[in-house]
């Protein structure tokens, strides 16, 4: 027999139903709303001569050749240092590490890194690397490396421990030793969460303006990266990346229509990151489930 709800319960859950439906449409109308504001404002500001030139302060020319070169400088350097690391340490404390409790406090540690601001990473940037090494794009880089090595970490940590039990004993099972069962069965199990997980912090790099303010400058300068040799002089000049540089142009200079157009690109860019992590994601599972 169906049970008969009374008519307080059917309006209230009628109640919570309609509030559900009012908070979904007006998050989705929210996200278009910005999507669509931004890229209709900054689209009509791009052409091919603002993107691949820089800036001429003579003739009041503005291009953004330069924080486009920075950003990625700043992204593969950051990558290239903090990958390693945050895998590695996962790893050693998923697989390794006996003291539950030393494991215990790194993960609460990394956890509470991840909730900082990232102004207060800018500021520790500012007066441990600039102050060492100067205002310069590896400055910024080795900030972002503390920044996003909390979410390396504990992303590649969670991928780690999806991976069955069994898969383990079986490895052993069959003698393989421990770094050959990592090798070899674990990592192969989770590294589409792995990527994943890398792929997003990119899109953490992109977005960050504030602590890169205080460690690799914005001045619009194209950056020599073989004058010096890579990490004696090309990294250890100062420049701007793309939303430093949208900062500058919208908040002190007052250039609107550049901002738009610096978003846009920011914008379009940050779907790319997550259109190609869902690909990768998808990939890498279809090849483990074959």
């Amino acid at each position: 027999m169906k049970r008969k709800i009374s008519g307080s319960r059917r309006r209230f859950l009628w109640t919570v139903r309609g509030g559900m439906y009012f908070a979904t449409a007006l998050t989705g109308f929210l996200t278009l709303f910005l999507v669509a504001y931004v890229l209709i404002q900054g689209i009509p500001n791009l052409s091919w001569e603002f993107i691949s030139t820089k800036p001429s302060y003579l003739s009041g020319h503005i291009g953004i050749l330069p924080d486009i070169l920075n950003t990625v400088y700043i992204v593969i350097v950051t990558l290239i240092i903090v990958i390693p690391l945050g895998v590695g340490a996962a790893v050693y404390l998923t697989e390794y590490a006996s003291n539950k409790k030393i494991v215990a406090a790194i993960e609460y540690a990394a956890e509470a890194l991840s909730g900082i601001p990232s102004i207060i990473y800018g500021l520790v940037g500012m007066l441990v690397f600039a102050g060492s090494i100067g205002t310069c794009l590896m400055a910024g880089g080795l900030t972002l490396v503390i920044m996003n090595l909390p979410t390396i970490l504990r992303n590649t940590q969670e991928s780690l421990k999806t991976v069955p039990q069994s898969y383990r004993e079986g490895a052993f099972g069959l003698g393989a030793g421990k770094w050959r069962v990592v090798r070899t069965v674990v990592l192969p199990g989770c590294v589409d969460g792995v990527i994943t997980g890398c792929i997003l912090s990119v899109g953490r790099i992109l977005g960050e303006s504030a602590a890169l303010l205080f460690t690799a400058g914005f001045a619009h300068s194209m950056v020599n990266l073989f004058r010096g040799g890579l990490f004696r002089g090309g990294l250890l000049q100062a420049g701007s990346t793309l939303t430093v540089a949208l900062y500058v142009y919208a908040k002190e200079q007052g250039e609107f229509g550049v901002a738009f157009g610096i978003a846009a690109i920011l914008l379009v860019l940050s779907f790319a990151i997550n259109l190609g992590a869902t690909a990768v994601t998808r990939h890498f599972r279809k090849s483990i489930d074959n």
